[in-house]
């Protein structure tokens, strides 16, 4: 049987370590059809502060269990995530609205977060620190923070919540989960299941959905959560981290992205086009990473707008349960958001040149041409599959360009040079830059995350989870009793 099979075990309820209703739910629906796909439960704040503190005294039992242990639960968290992969990736397609190479990306991230995750119980923990003082041993040791809160967005729902989810419980730490509502099956029940299932001890994760920023306030303000991981948009990781740093609370976040590609007059044009494309058009746009801003040298312009244009006109799109290349937007609210940015754009003298045009909540990939640095399609966040292309004259106008958002979470730079492309990105200002590559790139050693408003200074990613999950913690021992004087 598949971990959501039985909807009757977790069908209207939350997870606490058991599945219990409260009486609230809400409904996962399928964007390609509209149709009902299963109902969830859902919690208020009083709940939300009562798993909280049920959290806080699971996280110390766990945080004291063997390192073996805590690695044993993560391994079979693994090995049943690879078990499921047909259905998970079925329901990914269905509620996420992902085509299956997007719903496969999603589930082999994921997969790859957790099989790394269960490689930090074993980990150095500490360090032997010098010290002035006779008869005495100083050490520095990592703990865990107590409970985390896992904000986790509908784009990506299980790798962007995995991704934190696993290494704070493989560090020791207790976790409460709030999934996106748009994906709250793929995003929570499916992460609850699967830990229940690995025997993960009862209290350690909570899993909570919730509607609006009810959840997110008391998360900010519940003096049980210690560590907040957010995924999502600037404005709301903002307003959270406001709220949280009145509380001290350490924030992990990455935020949105208005991501620049830039192509110089000496890259091969198709290459370039094609890796445009995806970086465009990959899970209908809607990804932190998407290339945002084709910024395109001059001379080459026509040809790499004919070409890009030929890759969207060749896209296939509709319901991902078929043989398509591109899924449904996730809501109308969306879509409205994305067209809305195209009208304006239009209306100031950008240019179709193909796509621009939905049936339902499938939206056609579009391709915007002369677009200027004072257009909305430029200078806001599209999270659609818009292709927007700015030209440029020399390489300080690309930087320019390329560095004028607030945002920096990812650049790519294609050219003929390797050398080239590399002086480029060494002055682009983003917290991951690939030289002859699409924007959309990740993998699990990597330090993921961006500068300004795409989140700061934390990253995610294995190289730096220790860093993130845990806090450090000096401890001096002496074999007998001090006796300073003053």
């Amino acid at each position: 049987m598949g971990l959501l099979d039985d909807q009757s075990r977790w069908r209207g309820k939350i997870f606490t370590g058991r599945w219990t209703s409260t009486g609230a739910t809400m409904e996962a629906t399928e964007p390609a059809t509209g149709d009902v796909l299963a109902e969830v439960g859902t919690a208020d704040a009083d709940t939300l502060g009562r798993c909280a503190g049920q959290a806080a005294e699971a996280g110390r039992r766990w945080a004291a269990t063997s390192f073996t242990e805590r690695e044993a639960v993560l391994r079979r968290a693994a090995e049943l995530f690879e078990q499921h992969r047909d259905e998970i990736t079925t329901w990914l397609g269905r509620e996420a609205g992902k085509a299956r190479t997007a719903a496969a990306l999603d589930f082999d991230l994921a997969l790859t977060e957790l099989r790394a995750a269960t490689a930090l119980p074993a980990q150095p923990w500490g360090t032997l620190l010098p010290t002035t003082q006779p008869g005495r041993i100083s050490t520095a040791r990592r703990i865990p923070y107590g409970v985390v809160a896992v904000i986790a967005p509908w784009n990506f729902p299980l790798i962007l919540a995995m991704r934190s989810v696993a290494p704070a419980l493989a560090t020791g730490n207790a976790v409460v989960l709030k999934p996106a509502s748009e994906a709250v099956v793929c995003c929570g029940v499916v992460i609850a299941r699967l830990f229940e299932e690995a025997g993960l001890p009862p209290g350690v994760l909570h899993m909570l959905p919730g509607k609006g920023s009810e959840l997110g306030n008391a998360v900010a303000e519940d003096p049980n959560i210690d560590l907040i991981s957010f995924t999502g948009s600037t404005p709301v990781g903002r307003n959270l981290s406001e709220a949280a740093g009145k509380h001290f609370k350490k924030m992990v976040s990455e935020l949105g992205g208005n991501n620049a590609f830039v192509v110089l007059a000496d890259a091969e044009v198709e290459a370039a086009a094609a890796a445009g494309a995806y970086g465009s058009f990959a899970h209908q746009g809607q990804v932190c990473m998407a290339t945002g801003r084709h910024l395109v040298a001059e001379p080459i312009a026509p040809l790499y707008e004919n070409v890009l244009a030929k890759i969207a006109d060749g896209l296939t799109v509709g319901d991902p349960r078929g043989d398509v290349d591109l899924g449904p937007i996730i809501n109308q609210s969306q879509l409205d958001h994305i067209t809305d940015i195209v009208r304006r754009s239009v209306d100031a003298g950008a240019r179709i040149v193909t796509g621009g045009t939905a049936d339902g909540l499938f939206l056609r990939p579009t391709v915007l041409a002369d677009v200027t640095p004072d257009m909305p399609a430029f200078a806001e966040e599209i999270f659609g599959p818009v292709a927007v292309i700015t030209t440029f004259r020399d390489d300080d106008e690309a930087v320019r360009l390329a560095n004028g958002t607030p945002y920096g979470l990812v650049a790519g730079v294609h050219s003929g040079s390797a050398a080239h492309a590399q002086a480029i990105g060494d002055r682009l200002r983003a917290g991951m830059i690939h030289i002859n590559d699409q924007t959309v790139n990740d993998e699990t050693p990597a330090p993921f995350g961006g500068m300004g408003e795409s989140g700061g200074s934390s990253r995610f990613g294995s190289l730096t989870n220790l860093d993130e999950f845990t806090v450090w913690q000096w401890v001096t021992v002496r074999d007998t009793q001090s006796h300073p004087s003053l």
